[in-house]
Formats: C-alpha cells, sequence, structure tokens
C-alpha cells in the first residue's frame, strides 16, 4: 500500500490512555490505507479522483461538444432531454458501460457552438427494469433553479456562459493562516435588513467591508449547497453541485469569494456530507429507481430524526461523488476550506440519537463507530490537504471523538480544528438558570479550557444554533424586551441594560481568549443583534421579518448596538496583534468564587475578570509571570464601548518580585465590578 502501516507508539506517544482502543484505530486506519491503495491503483490517486466532476455530469469540450455520464446502473434505458431537444424522450440515447455509467455526446451545432443553450432546461429520463419511466435531475448538475410560483421541485439548468460572461478571478488565495482563526458565520439570504431573500453581490458590497472592518480573517458560509427548503438552513441538500440560485448565479458566487481574498479572508463553506434530502424529483433519492444507489438502503440509509437519506461511505462512486464535490468548490468557486456539518451523525451508527457522552474512551469505539464514515471523512481530509497545503477544515462534532484532529498519517480524522461545542452550552444554562451571584468560576474556566491536548478547538459563546426561534441569543436572555425600548443613549440607562452590555462584552472575551486556538461567532450577535432568526415557513405565514439582520441598528450612531460592535472590533483586533490564538492555552492563577475574580495569561498578555455583580476592588493584587511595567491595551468600561470610563487608561502597573497564585511577581490594580481588563507588558 503507498500508505506506511501505523504504529502503536505512535498512537500511544500521542495519547497513552488510548492504549485499550489501539486496535480498533489501527483497524480504521488499515481501512483507510487500503481505499488510498485502492484509489491509488485503480484510479490514479487523489488527484484524478477528486476530479470527477470533469468526467461525470455534463462537460463541454473546446469544439463545443457537451459529453454527459451519469452513473445509473439500475436503469435499463437512458436518454438526455431537454429545452434543446423538445424534451424528446427518444431522439438522444445514452451508452451504459459494465459499471452502470450512462454516457452521451451532443455533437456542436457547429464549431465551438453548443447544441444545448446555456442555461436551458435539461433532465435525464430512464426506463426501469419494470418498465416505468423516471425522470430526474443530473446528479451532478451545477446550476437548479426553482419557480414557487410554478412548483417548488427544481429545474435542473446547462450552466455554460460565455467567456465575456464567466467570472475571471483577480485574487489569490490569501497565505497559510499563521496560527489563529477568527470565524465570521454568515448566511447570504438573511443579509439584508430587507424582508427578502439577499443576494450573492449585496453580501459582497454591503457584508464583506463589516466583517474586514470587525478583524475578522475567516468566512464561514452556511447553506450556500442547493436545498430544497429555505428554511432548512441549508441542511437538506438536494443538489450537491449547485449553489443556491435564491442568492443569484455561480458567477455572483465567485465575485463574492474573489473579493473577500483581496481582503486578506479566507472563505470556508459549510459542507453537509452527513446525509441528503430524500427528495426524489430533485434530489439523489431513488435517482436510478433503487432505494441503495448513492445511500444504504432500509432503515439504515434513513435518518429518522432528520428525516432524510444517508451515504453508504463504502461505496466507491459515493466516494468519487463526495471527494469530488469538495475539489469542485475548492477549484472552481476557490474557497479555502470546510466546516463539515454533522460529523458527529456521520462517526457513529446511532447517530448521537439518544445518546450522551461521557468522555469515557470506551464511547467512541466498538461497535457503535460507524467505520466507513469515518474512513470518508480521513480520506476527505486527506485528499484536501494533499492537494491543497493551506486548506483549512473544522469538524462539528459534540461527542469529543479522540483523535478527530490528529493527522491522518498519525492515526487521527485529520481535521484542522473542533468546534468547542459545550462552550455556547454553558454560557446558556448558566444566563437561563443561574443568578450572578451563583456563577461558578471554576466551572467556567474548566469548560472553557477542557479540551484535549495537541487539537486545535474553536471556540465560540453562540452560533447559528442559539440563534434560531425557540432559542434565544445571548443578548436576547441578558436584556430581553428592554432591547426594544431602552438601547437609545437618549434613554437612561437600566439596570438591566448596563448589566447586558457588560456581560455581553465580557463573555465574548473569555471566550475568545481562553477557549480555543479559534473563536467564531455568527452574523449580527456581534452586535446583539435585537431579535432571533425564523425563517419564511407555513407557521409564521411565510413571514421574512426575522429572516434578515438589522444593520440599521447598528449604524444608527443614537442606539447602544454600537458599543458592542465596537468592542467585538477591538477584541478582535487585540488578538490578531498578540496572537493569543495561536499561543499555548492560558495559565490561570486565579478562580475567585467569593469575588468572581478570573485571573489569567495567555500570548503575553494579562486577563482580569471582575463578574461580581456589585462589588468593585481597589489594589486588588494578581499574579503575573513575567516582571516588569503593565499598561491596559483594552478595558471594557471604556464610554467607546458603552462602559463608565472608571478606569484609568494611561496608568503604568509594576510588579513586585513576590510570588502570589503560583505566579513569581504580582501587581495592584483596580478593577471595577462587571469590568474585563487586559494588560500588555511594556
Amino acid at each position: 500500500m503507498s500508505t506506511k502501516p501505523l504504529n502503536k507508539q505512535t498512537i500511544l506517544d500521542i495519547d497513552p490512555w488510548l492504549e485499550p482502543n489501539v486496535p480498533a484505530i489501527i483497524k480504521r486506519h488499515d481501512a483507510y490505507r487500503k481505499w488510498k491503495h485502492i484509489i491509488q491503483q485503480q484510479e490514479g490517486g487523489y488527484e484524478n479522483f477528486t476530479n470527477g466532476y470533469l468526467k461525470f455530469g455534463l462537460n463541454v469540450t473546446k469544439q463545443g461538444e457537451v459529453l454527459y455520464r451519469e452513473w445509473a446502473p439500475n436503469a435499463k434505458e437512458a436518454f438526455l432531454v431537454g429545452d434543446f431537444n423538445e424534451w424528446s424522450r427518444i431522439s438522444h440515447p445514452m451508452k451504459k458501460n459494465e459499471y452502470g455509467v450512462w454516457e452521451i455526446v451532443v455533437p456542436p451545432l457547429r464549431p465551438g457552438i453548443c447544441a444545448i443553450p446555456h442555461d436551458s432546461k435539461i433532465k435525464i429520463s430512464m426506463i426501469l427494469p419494470s418498465g416505468e419511466r423516471i425522470e430526474r435531475l443530473p446528479a451532478w448538475i451545477t446550476r437548479v433553479t426553482q419557480d414557487l410560483g410554478v412548483s417548488p421541485v427544481y429545474d435542473a439548468r446547462f450552466w455554460n456562459p460565455p467567456s465575456s460572461e464567466r467570472y475571471q478571478f483577480k485574487n489569490p488565495r490569501p497565505p497559510k493562516l499563521s496560527g489563529g482563526i477568527i470565524v465570521y458565520e454568515a448566511h447570504v439570504g438573511i443579509s439584508t435588513p430587507e424582508g427578502r431573500v439577499g443576494t450573492y453581490k449585496e453580501f459582497t458590497v454591503n457584508v464583506l467591508p463589516r466583517i474586514k472592518n470587525l478583524g475578522y480573517n475567516t468566512i464561514q458560509l452556511m447553506a450556500i449547497m442547493e436545498h430544497a427548503y429555505y428554511a432548512s438552513f441549508g441542511y437538506q441538500v438536494t443538489s450537491f453541485f449547485a449553489t443556491s440560485s435564491r442568492y443569484g448565479t455561480p458567477e455572483d458566487l465567485k465575485e463574492l469569494v474573489d473579493t473577500a481574498h483581496g481582503m486578506g479572508i479566507h472563505v470556508l463553506l459549510d459542507v453537509v456530507h452527513s446525509h441528503a434530502c430524500k427528495n426524489v424529483l430533485d434530489g439523489l433519492n431513488q435517482f436510478d429507481g433503487s432505494d441503495h444507489l448513492y445511500f444504504h438502503e432500509g432503515g439504515k440509509g434513513r435518518h429518522d430524526l432528520w428525516d432524510s437519506r444517508l451515504f453508504n461511505y463504502g461505496c466507491h462512486e459515493v466516494l468519487r461523488f463526495l471527494l469530488s464535490n469538495l475539489r469542485y468548490y475548492m477549484e472552481e468557486f476557490r474557497f479555502d476550506g470546510f466546516r463539515f456539518d454533522g460529523v458527529t451523525s456521520m462517526m457513529y451508527k446511532h447517530h448521537g440519537i439518544g445518546t450522551g457522552f461521557s468522555g469515557d474512551y470506551h464511547e467512541y469505539f466498538g461497535d457503535s463507530a460507524d467505520e466507513e464514515a469515518i474512513v470518508y471523512l480521513m480520506l476527505a481530509n486527506d485528499a484536501m490537504h494533499s492537494i491543497y497545503p493551506s486548506v483549512i477544515t473544522i469538524a462539528e462534532d459534540v461527542s469529543g471523538m479522540p483523535f478527530l484532529c490528529t493527522p491522518v498519517d498519525k492515526g487521527g480524522i485529520g481535521f484542522d480544528y473542533r468546534l468547542a461545542m459545550a462552550i455556547p452550552d454553558m454560557w446558556i444554562k448558566l444566563l437561563k438558570h443561574k443568578t450572578d451571584d451563583e456563577w461558578d468560576m471554576g466551572n467556567i474556566v474548566h469548560t472553557l479550557t477542557n479540551r484535549r491536548r495537541g487539537e486545535a478547538s474553536i471556540a465560540y459563546c453562540e452560533s447559528h444554533d442559539q440563534a434560531l426561534v425557540g432559542d434565544k441569543t445571548i443578548a436576547f436572555w441578558l436584556m430581553d424586551k428592554e432591547m426594544y425600548t431602552n438601547m437609545s443613549d437618549l434613554t437612561p440607562l437600566t439596570p438591566i441594560i448596563a448589566r447586558g452590555i457588560a456581560l455581553h462584552k465580557m463573555i465574548r472575551l473569555l471566550t475568545h481568549s481562553l477557549g480555543g486556538e479559534g473563536y467564531l461567532n455568527f452574523e449580527g450577535n456581534e452586535f446583539g443583534h435585537p431579535e432571533w432568526l425564523d425563517f419564511p415557513r407555513e407557521g409564521n405565514n411565510s413571514s421574512f421579518h426575522y429572516a434578515r439582520r438589522q444593520w440599521n441598528v447598528v449604524d444608527d450612531h443614537l442606539l447602544r448596538y454600537k458599543y458592542l460592535n465596537n468592542f467585538d472590533s477591538a477584541m478582535n483586533h487585540l488578538a490578531l496583534k498578540y496572537q493569543w490564538l495561536e499561543a499555548p492555552q492560558a495559565y490561570v492563577s486565579l478562580k475567585h468564587e467569593v469575588d468572581k475574580v478570573l485571573v489569567y495569561e495567555r500570548g503575553g498578555l494579562l486577563f482580569i475578570f471582575n463578574f461580581h455583580p456589585t462589588s468593585s476592588f481597589t489594589d486588588y493584587r494578581v499574579g503575573v509571570d513575567e516582571p516588569g511595567k503593565y499598561r491596559i491595551v483594552l478595558s471594557s468600561d471604556e464610554k467607546r464601548f458603552g462602559g463608565f470610563d472608571n478606569v484609568m487608561l494611561d496608568g503604568s502597573f509594576f510588579t513586585t518580585p513576590m510570588e502570589w497564585n503560583g505566579r513569581k511577581n504580582w501587581l495592584e490594580v483596580y478593577i471595577p465590578s462587571r469590568t474585563s481588563l487586559v494588560f500588555s507588558k511594556d
């Protein structure tokens, strides 16, 4: 095989607690090696295998021929039909090879001129062994559109714009991130303040500059792969190679990504390979009339909770389809990587349904682990990192699977980052169930620092999950209905708003600086978006009222939302300057349960948080390792952040060489209640 066998000692050097599970890790690594060997021997390696979209689907030669290939082994006959042949079901028959792949070459009208017009409708028509005729959208189609006035079912389009209308990339990809990733999670459709679906072009012009100014170096785009139902948030994918037509054309999306690159911002795709929409007429389900083409048949191929289909990751052609799907977005749209959705569901046969994870290693291995799915993730990470060394991959996993972010050649699954999904749950539980004086400083620190050694985590206070209707954003938990009445500087600052603004900033800075090697925010939450997120659906009379972002409230200088936005920008830029996300995990020297004070050092900075609801402390002694003169580089109490300016920013703080809280030196500070301070050594 082309990849070396895994050595037991390699595993134990990374995590000695895995010794009882070494055989399971070696077994899945051997399965990965076997697949990689097959891909190498039969397909010419990753480079050829992941270029499946150049062989399958509809491709155009320089002479204007259209080559169409489709894998549909159950079909007995197949025909290409569409506007171009007036939907004749006999004029363009396809030929089938021994692998169940159908093929047709449509000659040009004249040299260089396709017989199939650009953007015209197209389908594959098949006759099954039973004699039944079915029609489907090509599985590899790159453009589908929906006319809800006629039918919710998508139409496949032959996307082949003339060269004058094809977007030409102008900017190279930004250089590989040297360290900390600061992610802005965004949804193009909701990114307008108006009650409608936003567009790629509007996002490019209106939202990208905001993201740049806030200091984010990465965007994670949701709901890009075409999905049947807008309210599914993009998680019921019908056409995997088609970018959502709701927001514009593929060329518009290319412009968005290219413009972001020109700003030095990386762009990640929220990729959904964990399941697929069960739609038949415009999805992959029962594509060739069988129940088991791309998916497992029967119950194994169905996700009961999501009401969707589950891929057969042990199938050669399914691997080609999914790996080529990743390559397609990297090549054609120049994405910089992926956030893999639903990784927990993929890695376990129970899909995480009705199952809790205590962290005991027996939960991750054995019969409950889905080896085929795990091996697919290993192949996906290995292939993308081999072809694109600067690629970024993030796993959405709630289980805490060991070796998730360990390189594949060392027995890992190969992701660069995992989402620290326990952190937002902790914050919501505190805000929902505990009074401020009941907050457990030790538990907060434990949750923020409880991550596997050597595996990078992306911390976040709230993502899109916490913004959805049925839940509340942190701003809403803190300020609730007063966000509608008391967020103007022309109104008195109420205790609820003062508390909300203070804690909103502190929670974010603490999570950002202590919780991981990366940070994520969902769009709008940085300024405490005043309303939750709810897509138009039958239950709300198809209203867009909550499926938008109210940029007007942060742009209105009379409103207090601007203070939270200002703090978010200052926090991100400080992180970029001092690179605390790249630094080793913080040393926490104080977790004072009575004073509600936290103190830690990271990236050469000293962080002090006073969560006490009423008590401020003068001459408060804190430990610090490095001696010298310190100054404040960030205070959440600054006026520009909606604070009270109780802290003098131009003062100097000198250390005393005496051990304190396990540090070699101490200094004394004034720390007001509900305030966070960051110090740098001069």
